[in-house]
């Protein structure tokens, strides 16, 4: 399996590929109806019966974020360590919320990552800046939702998903939390979602985008246009990805998430019209993507402070511009020529 998941790009000949051998193989398990396939730290980890079977080698040495939450990650380049503490980082998510078993925590209400994709959408939703979310959950696949606290429930603490199978209990506590599940058997397919959302009658959408994976992004504005509605594009989990599939990212969607890819810091940042911190930079690079941030904010309208043809940055540990609340915490906006680097941003083991 080693051979097959190190080379996993997400697409679906690859995703059969690992199922079937995990299937083979059980690793001390009958897993053919329960397997989940997520990254954390660079590295694919396989979930299965409510327990990590397999973490690949991680290729990163550094990460803000993932320090900061897990203490040890970054101490050691053994990755027989690094595997270890992503394993009991994953498992310890498990036994916490519940993730990938059918005692899946479902709602919540606080914010858990400053700007992460979750909170931004459960603001959006509280506000009515968006009708409906396409994201994708564990158990369930992708799935539509209206409700702040189930779309964070969903979201806060969740890494890029994958694969993953259908799970009963998630399924039905999703529907009677008022959540559509796209097509029932866990597949993830972003752009039925989207079509489903119009079809249920969502005319403001925001759908999230693994970047990692083969969505076509280039359709994204047709789709809108021909569904006669409005969509707000979030692409995430951009690690490692071509710069061929950068400049699809920047050229086609609303706001990324830099994650660990130094190449797509440069490219979007230089097109965004802002920035949202700094170690981990998020790039706004539409007038969709700044409405969604707006929502974000306790402030009335930050999009009448920017101006056309400047850029700006939004970030808590600089403390010059003008103070801003966003989220829960105080930040400030400035203008500022993007992207703006610091020295303690993800660092990977080898170029991308």
């Amino acid at each position: 399996m080693t051979g097959v998941i190190k080379s996993f790009s997400g697409k679906g000949k690859d995703i059969k590929s690992v199922k079937k051998h995990i299937i083979n193989n059980s690793y001390g398990g009958n897993y053919s109806e329960d397997i989940h396939i997520i990254r954390f730290y660079s590295s694919y980890v396989v979930i299965a019966n409510g327990r990590v079977i397999k973490v690949t080698k991680p290729y990163m040495k550094y990460c803000p974020l993932a320090g900061a939450l897990y203490s040890g990650i970054n101490s050691s380049h053994d990755p027989s360590l690094v595997k270890d503490i992503i394993k009991e980082a994953v498992e310890s998510k498990i036994s916490e919320f519940g993730f990938f078993t059918g005692k899946r925590s479902l709602s919540a209400g606080n914010i858990a990552i400053p700007f992460g994709a979750s909170e931004i959408l459960m603001y959006a939703l509280r506000k009515r800046a968006v009708d409906a979310a396409v994201v994708v959950c564990d158990g369930a696949g992708t799935v539509i939702v209206d409700k702040p606290e189930v779309v964070q429930g969903i979201g806060a603490r969740m890494n890029g998903i994958f694969y993953t199978s259908p799970i009963v209990g998630v399924i039905e506590r999703l529907k009677k939390a008022g959540t559509h599940t796209v097509l029932g058997d866990g597949t993830i397919n972003q752009l039925k979602g989207i079509e489903k959302a119009a079809y249920l009658g969502y005319k403001n959408i925001a759908v999230t985008i693994n970047a990692s994976m083969d969505v076509p992004v280039n359709i994204l504005r047709n789709m809108e246009k021909n569904l006669g509605i409005s969509l707000t594009s979030m692409a995430v989990c951009t690690t490692g990805i071509t710069s061929s599939r950068i400049m699809e990212i920047v050229e086609n969607t609303d706001i990324v998430w830099s994650c660990a890819s130094e190449k797509l810091r440069e490219i979007a940042g230089r097109r965004a019209i802002m920035q949202l911190s700094m170690k981990i930079p998020v790039f706004v690079l539409t007038k969709k993507g700044l409405n969604l941030i707006n929502s974000y904010s306790h402030d009335k309208n930050i999009m009448e402070r920017v101006n056309p043809g400047s850029q700006y940055l939004i970030a808590g540990s600089v403390s010059k511009g003008e103070e801003v609340r966003i989220g829960n915490f105080k930040s400030y906006l400035s203008e500022a020529k993007l992207p703006v680097r610091h020295s303690q941003e993800p660092l990977m083991n080898t170029k991308e």
